[in-house]
């Protein structure tokens, strides 16, 4: 058996997973070892969401130490990483240090640039070169800022990355600086068709091209770990993708039409659309799933919902109706309904299929008769709304029938979540017994290519893998009752559309 050690530097935490591969079978298993840490959120305007880049560092260091120590210190095959997209960040190649902090994606300081561009009519450009929306979540605008406003010195020592960058630059001691074609599509730099830094776009923000890393396949080895990153220097760091593209490859999603859906920090629905470019789609973009090793590029189409499992957070240090994160399910099971009550978590705006920066969040409807069951219901059936919205973009830009959705991320253990959002999609949701689909997607590129897993693997442990099946008709709502929930969710997208004054 292999060891793989897969780093999830996610928004709100880091952790990091040990999984085993039996080289000639090429069966998966997990070995039940992780690590966690909490990471901190920086909020310094309204607008406004920051990371410690040097903290995100330390706590892949912590974790990753603490899983190696606790399988009993072996060899380690190969390192795979998963990591938020799009948030950014800039730092000094001889010092190792940060510029400040890193703009995450749920920033949204850029969205009257964002404006400008809009203005100038480059809007479609920018969409047909990158598959993307022009909007603030991404990462071209956010780079701008750094050079423009945070004092970042444009000089022969800069390098500018998303932080699987950071990550494998740091794993490395500073010998790579790298990318893949999944993080590099969510930057608004990269050519979706072309497979690298566009030097239009690059000049259009300004970004200069030594200090981005070099694009290399998804599945392929990076480098090799040096002394003092957590594990024994040596080690092929042999797998890299961004959260949401490693859950679909985890999931097993791995032929055209297949779909996902991960209730993270942000839910994010993913459709496998094959080897070829799709054309433009309504409220969704595109994007680049993986390329393993030297072969095709597999595309996606996907519906990026800005806040869903942060708005539990947001009842548990917001509001603190809850003390953990566990407690919103059965508190929100514990009533019928909402009992008429709407809450749109657009805390940062809204994502697919609205695309409105100015957007924000909305409670309405409540009564003195509300309670905080009522206030969980209400977010629980959000998440669900939200992911209804995308997933019927998705159907009319496929021009395919929705047939299942696999899902996966903290918030899919609530079955009062799922049982609602099959009644919604009309279609069955299939929950995994493993819900950590991004880690082990990214442990499963980096042992494909270190020769330990193939595709054909994956596809025989389906059945197994997907042992819950959410059917239609499993909630407590009627469809009169699903029609009216609906409804009441449209009027209440109204009335927070943009809400707040550009800058």
């Amino acid at each position: 058996m292999s060891l793989v050690i897969a780093i999830d530097a996610g928004t709100t935490s880091v952790r990091a997973r040990a999984l085993h591969f039996d080289v000639p079978t090429g069966a998966r298993t997990s070995t039940g070892v992780w690590a966690q840490r909490e990471l901190t959120q920086f909020f310094p305007a309204p607008d406004r969401v920051e990371h410690d880049a040097d903290e995100i560092w330390r706590l892949v260091v912590d974790t990753i130490t603490e899983v190696w120590q606790r399988c009993g210190c072996p060899d380690v095959t190969a390192v795979g990483i998963t990591n938020q997209r799009e948030t950014v960040m800039a730092w000094n190649r001889s010092t190792g240090r940060p510029y400040g902090r890193a703009i995450v994606w749920q920033d949204r300081r850029t969205a009257g640039q964002c404006d400008a561009l809009r203005e100038q009519g480059l809007e479609p450009w920018i969409r047909e070169r990158t598959g993307l929306v022009l909007d603030p979540y991404f990462s071209g605008s956010k780079v701008r800022w750094l050079l423009d406003q945070g004092g970042v010195p444009v000089d022969r020592d800069l390098a500018i990355g998303t932080i699987d960058t950071w990550i494998v630059w740091n794993l490395t001691g500073g010998a790579v600086l790298a990318t893949e074609p999944s993080n590099a599509s969510r930057t608004m730099l990269f050519g979706v068709e072309s497979l690298d830094w566009d030097p239009e776009l690059l000049d259009l923000f300004g970004v200069p091209r030594h200090a981005l890393g070099e694009i290399r396949p998804s599945s392929g080895r990076f480098g090799l770990t040096a002394s003092g990153c957590g594990l024994p220097p040596g080690v092929p760091v042999s797998g890299v993708a961004g959260d949401q593209q490693a859950a679909l490859f985890g999931q097993g999603c791995l032929t055209a039409g297949m779909a996902k859906n991960t209730y993270g920090t942000g839910s994010f629905v993913l459709m496998n659309v094959g080897d070829s470019v799709p054309p433009i789609a309504p409220g969704l973009v595109t994007t680049v799933a993986w390329q393993v090793g030297d072969g095709a590029v597999t595309y996606a189409l996907e519906g990026s919902v800005f806040s869903s499992g942060s708005a539990i957070q947001w009842l548990r240090d917001g509001l603190g109706i809850i003390e953990s994160s566990a407690e919103t399910g059965p508190l929100a099971a514990s009533v019928t309904s909402s009992d008429g009550v709407v809450i749109v978590p657009a805390f940062n705006g809204l994502g697919s299929p609205w695309w409105d920066p100015y957007a924000r969040g909305l409670i309405i409807g409540i009564t003195r008769g509300t309670t905080r069951a009522h206030l969980a219901r209400a977010v629980v059936d959000a998440m669900a709304l939200q992911t209804h919205d995308v997933l019927d973009a998705m159907v009319a830009a496929s021009g395919a029938p929705l047939r299942e959705l696999r899902v996966d991320g903290g918030a899919s253990a609530m079955d009062v979540l799922l049982e609602l959002q099959a009644d919604l999609a009309g279609v069955p949701v299939r929950r995994p017994s493993d819900l950590e689909s991004t880690s082990r997607g990214a442990a499963q590129l980096a042992a494909l290519a270190e020769g330990l897993w193939s595709p054909a693997s994956q596809a025989e442990s389906l059945a197994s893998d997907h042992d819950t099946v959410f059917n239609p008709g499993g909630s407590t709502l009627a469809p009169a009752d699903l029609a009216a929930l609906r409804d009441r969710w449209r009027r209440a997208l109204d009335r927070c559309r943009s809400w707040a004054t550009p800058a």
